[in-house]
């Protein structure tokens, strides 16, 4: 099992509205059909139009792979999200780590498990480590008052 983790990022909400958001994978939906068109790089907006949520599952092209499902695993409110791959190549999780700061701010750092073989890892590797890194950096544009 591999593991990449994003650098931890402060998010201007308490933990729990983190958590109320993000654990509701509908209402991710809605936040990625209603994004403002200045907040998402132009390089990745057509990926956003590729995105398919459906009531406890988001899928998201994969490249050659083809499409990626995760589907909602185990959570702890407010601290933990846990999302896991279904008919994935190989077993993987990404889980979203919450620590309070206090009523108005928390840390969250982005965390995937997966397993590779070792031969793979210096391939994926690097494009898996960027991914969280962006997806830490996706959490700051995230209004969640």
């Amino acid at each position: 099992m591999a593991t990449y983790k994003s650098e931890e990022v402060t998010l201007n909400a308490s933990a729990e509205k983190v958590y109320g958001k993000l654990s509701n994978i509908q209402g991710l939906g809605e936040m990625i059909k209603n994004a403002p068109v200045d907040a998402i790089p132009a390089d990745k907006r057509g990926l956003l139009e590729q995105i398919t949520v459906t009531g406890d599952s988001v899928s998201f092209p994969a490249g050659p792979m083809g499409a990626i499902t995760l589907q909602k695993g185990k959570c702890v409110e407010p601290t933990l999200i846990t999302l896991e791959g279904v008919g994935t190549p190989v077993p993987m999780k990404l889980c979203l780590n919450i620590a309070p700061l206090g009523d108005a701010n928390c840390r969250a750092e982005v965390e995937i498990d997966i397993q590779i073989p070792m031969l793979l890892k210096p391939m994926i590797g690097g494009p898996l480590q960027k991914m969280t890194k962006e997806f830490a950096n996706m959490l700051r544009a995230i209004p969640f008052g």
